[in-house]
Protein backbone atom coordinates (compact mmCIF):
# COMPACT_ATOMS: atom_id res chain seq x y z
CA UNK A 1 0.00 0.00 0.00
CA UNK A 2 0.96 3.50 -0.70
CA UNK A 3 2.23 5.79 1.97
CA UNK A 4 3.74 9.41 2.40
CA UNK A 5 6.92 8.21 1.46
CA UNK A 6 5.84 6.88 -1.91
CA UNK A 7 5.32 10.89 -2.60
CA UNK A 8 2.81 10.22 -4.86
CA UNK A 9 1.46 12.78 -7.51
CA UNK A 10 -1.66 12.68 -9.67
CA UNK A 11 -2.60 15.32 -12.88
CA UNK A 12 -5.05 17.17 -11.68
CA UNK A 13 -8.78 17.73 -12.69
CA UNK A 14 -11.48 20.36 -13.19
CA UNK A 15 -15.10 19.68 -11.56
CA UNK A 16 -18.38 20.89 -12.64
CA UNK A 17 -18.14 23.23 -9.77
CA UNK A 18 -15.83 24.82 -11.64
CA UNK A 19 -17.24 28.34 -12.54
CA UNK A 20 -15.26 29.50 -15.78
CA UNK A 21 -13.49 32.44 -13.66
CA UNK A 22 -10.90 32.42 -16.10
CA UNK A 23 -8.25 32.80 -13.25
CA UNK A 24 -7.24 29.25 -14.36
CA UNK A 25 -5.59 28.77 -17.20
CA UNK A 26 -3.20 31.44 -17.48
CA UNK A 27 -1.41 30.32 -14.27
CA UNK A 28 -0.53 27.01 -15.73
CA UNK A 29 3.02 26.59 -16.84
CA UNK A 30 2.96 23.96 -19.51
CA UNK A 31 -0.67 25.43 -21.33
CA UNK A 32 -2.04 22.01 -20.07
CA UNK A 33 -5.71 23.78 -18.84
CA UNK A 34 -7.76 24.60 -21.78
CA UNK A 35 -11.46 25.57 -22.37
CA UNK A 36 -13.83 22.56 -22.77
CA UNK A 37 -17.55 22.24 -23.44
CA UNK A 38 -18.78 23.99 -20.91
CA UNK A 39 -16.40 23.88 -18.06
CA UNK A 40 -12.15 24.39 -18.29
CA UNK A 41 -10.85 21.26 -18.58
CA UNK A 42 -7.01 19.85 -17.99
CA UNK A 43 -4.83 17.94 -20.06
CA UNK A 44 -3.07 15.38 -18.28
CA UNK A 45 -0.82 14.75 -20.49
CA UNK A 46 0.57 17.95 -19.88
CA UNK A 47 -0.25 18.99 -16.34
CA UNK A 48 2.67 17.98 -14.08
CA UNK A 49 1.23 19.66 -10.64
CA UNK A 50 3.44 22.55 -11.74
CA UNK A 51 6.79 20.45 -10.43
CA UNK A 52 9.90 21.92 -12.09
CA UNK A 53 8.11 25.58 -12.11
CA UNK A 54 6.71 26.41 -8.31
CA UNK A 55 6.48 23.83 -5.19
CA UNK A 56 2.56 24.32 -5.07
CA UNK A 57 -0.07 24.11 -8.28
CA UNK A 58 -0.69 27.71 -9.43
CA UNK A 59 -4.09 26.65 -10.60
CA UNK A 60 -5.24 25.58 -7.09
CA UNK A 61 -3.98 28.70 -5.35
CA UNK A 62 -5.70 31.26 -7.56
CA UNK A 63 -9.23 29.05 -7.93
CA UNK A 64 -11.66 30.74 -5.54
CA UNK A 65 -14.53 27.73 -5.81
CA UNK A 66 -11.70 24.92 -4.55
CA UNK A 67 -12.83 22.64 -7.35
CA UNK A 68 -9.56 21.38 -8.71
CA UNK A 69 -8.63 18.17 -7.00
CA UNK A 70 -5.73 15.57 -8.06
CA UNK A 71 -7.71 13.05 -10.77
CA UNK A 72 -7.54 9.53 -9.24
CA UNK A 73 -7.08 8.30 -12.94
CA UNK A 74 -3.70 9.98 -13.58
CA UNK A 75 -1.78 8.48 -10.73
CA UNK A 76 2.07 9.47 -11.03
CA UNK A 77 5.38 9.44 -9.03
CA UNK A 78 7.08 13.10 -8.61
CA UNK A 79 9.90 11.63 -10.58
CA UNK A 80 7.46 10.84 -13.54
CA UNK A 81 5.64 14.52 -12.73
CA UNK A 82 9.70 15.79 -13.41
CA UNK A 83 9.97 13.66 -16.36
CA UNK A 84 6.94 15.12 -17.64
CA UNK A 85 8.12 18.50 -16.77
CA UNK A 86 11.74 18.04 -18.87
CA UNK A 87 9.66 16.59 -21.70
CA UNK A 88 7.23 19.65 -22.06
CA UNK A 89 10.42 21.93 -21.65
CA UNK A 90 12.11 20.47 -24.30
CA UNK A 91 9.60 19.93 -26.97
CA UNK A 92 8.83 24.38 -25.96
CA UNK A 93 12.33 24.81 -26.23
CA UNK A 94 13.02 22.98 -29.93
CA UNK A 95 9.27 24.79 -31.21
CA UNK A 96 10.24 27.98 -30.07
CA UNK A 97 13.64 27.66 -31.38
CA UNK A 98 12.51 26.35 -35.11
CA UNK A 99 9.84 29.68 -35.15
CA UNK A 100 13.35 31.54 -34.58
CA UNK A 101 15.03 29.35 -38.23
CA UNK A 102 11.85 29.91 -39.57
CA UNK A 103 12.19 33.42 -41.12
CA UNK A 104 16.08 33.15 -41.26
CA UNK A 105 15.26 29.80 -43.15
CA UNK A 106 12.74 31.44 -45.41
CA UNK A 107 15.13 34.25 -46.17
CA UNK A 108 17.80 32.19 -47.27
CA UNK A 109 16.13 31.02 -50.18
CA UNK A 110 15.68 32.10 -53.45
CA UNK A 111 12.32 33.66 -54.43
Amino acid sequence: MPGPADNRGMALMITDECINCDVCEPECPNDAIYMGVAIYEIDPRKCTECVGHFDEPQCVQVCPVACIPTNPEHVESRETLWQKFERLTAAKAAQAEQAQQGPQSAAAKPG
